[in-house]
């Protein structure tokens, strides 16, 4: 899908009058509800303005500390009733991973499961997995503040229906130190299957809890000129073991609603991982975006979520933003900004079908038979080794496995039948399809090896 390119370098920092009437005029385009900047934010009867990041402060020359973040999160949990803010899981150094909650419910409802949220829509916003990537991480935070702050009766719509869970840091050791993975070194974006970290963990038991029908994944990327330097990047679960229905979805999501936000608000964008060819746009080649299981947006997909991973380039793309950092972060932040408010619009114009989609796959694993794939995308089918074409009854886990590795099927949220002092996981549950990817011996990142059982 073609976007809209830029015709000068001033569109990419342009004044807050500017910027709020190009966001206006995207949201009108799409029919979203419009999102108050702070300073535009109407009258609350709260006796302090609303608070503003670090980043805002500093007009975009340096990143929000994670200081300023705790205090900035208590600020909006004390002026909004919308909002309730809580931790979610601790690092191995010792920082907080933070869960901020927003909807009409607030404090009311933050503790609540999918189960009692009835037909409200849920929406998972995940930031700066990479310590590295701050942008998404920045537009997170001021969304939290601007959804709590919002007058408008679009917003107040849109929250009445849905329910907005963000992790504005998913790894704050990372973001300290600037670094791409954890303390550990891990890359968090790497362990949603073997859950070994922190962070890793609290992200899969939010999931297994709030079961959200949207989850968004906010990083930054490196690019190359000129076949990989679009303003954003985004790219729905190529796993072939995601429902279909949940598949077009978030090719949906992406295509029809996250690129054309972009678009709308003068940014380019493109498919994460595809080199195109700068004069024809057509795909050269792929370099990276596969279907691996332990990524989020594939993890996310198995376990019936509309998944979507978006990407800001983070080098400078202007003569001007070569010059001044504090312009290149800005394009950065409002790029995410802008994208998100195609997320936003995507949730509300389509909650039908997007429920359908993910009622109908949580269900669906309870009845189906289907082949397993334990390789392969949605461009690039799996090899004969890598489809289970006559998938087990279920998987038995020695006494040692079963000590080792149920508190991690636990965190996904996978069904376990005790079964004398080990147990067994049967296919015949919500998520059939993960069970071999963390089970089968073939399975490239499996926790463990369990023993295939033909016949329950």
């Amino acid at each position: 899908m073609s976007t809209r390119a830029r015709t000068d370098s001033g569109a990419r920092t342009p004044t807050r009058t500017r910027r709020a009437a190009v966001l206006a005029a995207t949201v009108a385009a799409l029919g979203l509800p419009f999102l108050a900047v702070p300073a535009e934010a109407a009258d609350t009867g709260a006796s302090a303005p609303p608070p503003r990041t670090g980043f805002e402060t500093s007009r975009g020359d340096r990143w929000t500390t994670e200081g300023e973040e705790s205090a900035f999160l208590a600020a909006v949990d004390r002026g909004s009733d919308r909002v309730s803010v809580r931790t979610i899981g601790t690092t191995r150094q010792g920082r907080p991973i933070r869960l901020a909650t927003v909807g009409a419910a607030g404090r009311a409802g933050a503790g609540t499961d999918a189960r009692a949220a009835g037909a409200r829509t849920t929406v998972l916003l995940v930031c700066s997995q990479h310590g590295d990537e701050p942008s998404g991480r920045e537009a997170c935070l001021t969304t939290v503040r601007d959804l709590a702050y919002a007058q408008d009766p679009g917003t107040r719509r849109f929250l009445s229906r849905t329910t907005v869970l963000v992790v504005p840091t998913a790894n704050p050791d990372g973001r300290e130190a600037d670094t791409r993975g954890n303390a550990d070194g891990v890359d968090i974006n790497r362990d949603h299957i073997a859950l070994k970290t922190a962070e890793g963990r609290a992200l899969a038991a939010l999931i297994r809890d709030r079961r959200p029908e949207v989850v968004y994944d906010l990083h930054e990327y490196g690019g190359t000129s000129p076949y990989y330097d679009k303003d954003l990047l985004a790219l729905w679960p190529r796993n072939l073991n995601t429902d279909a229905h949940v598949h077009d979805e978030a090719h949906t999501l992406s295509e029809s609603y996250v690129r054309p936000a972009a678009g709308a608000a003068s940014f380019t964008s493109g498919v994460y991982g595809i080199w195109t060819d700068p004069l024809t746009g057509k795909p050269l080649k792929q370099v990276a975006g596969d279907g691996q299981e332990r990524i989020l947006r594939n993890t996310v997909g198995v376990k019936h979520a509309v998944g979507l991973l978006v990407e800001t380039r983070v080098e400078a793309l202007t003569e001007a933003e070569k010059g001044d950092h504090a312009r290149n972060q800005r394009r950065r932040v409002d790029t995410q900004l802008a994208a998100l408010k195609g997320a936003f619009s995507y949730v509300e114009e389509r909650r039908g079908p997007l429920f359908a989609a993910t009622a109908a796959a949580r269900h669906s694993g309870y009845a189906d038979r289907g082949p397993v794939l334990l390789g392969g995308a949605d461009n690039d089918p799996a090899e004969p080794a890598e489809i289970i074409a006559d998938p087990p009854c279920g998987y038995r886990l020695d006494p040692a496995q079963y000590a080792e590795f149920g508190d991690e099927l636990a965190l996904h949220g996978v069904t376990v039948r005790r079964d004398g002092d080990g147990g067994f996981v049967p296919l015949r549950q919500s998520l059939r399809a993960l069970v071999p990817l963390l089970l089968d011996g073939r399975a490239a990142y499996r926790l463990t090896s369990g023993q295939p059982v033909a016949v329950c």
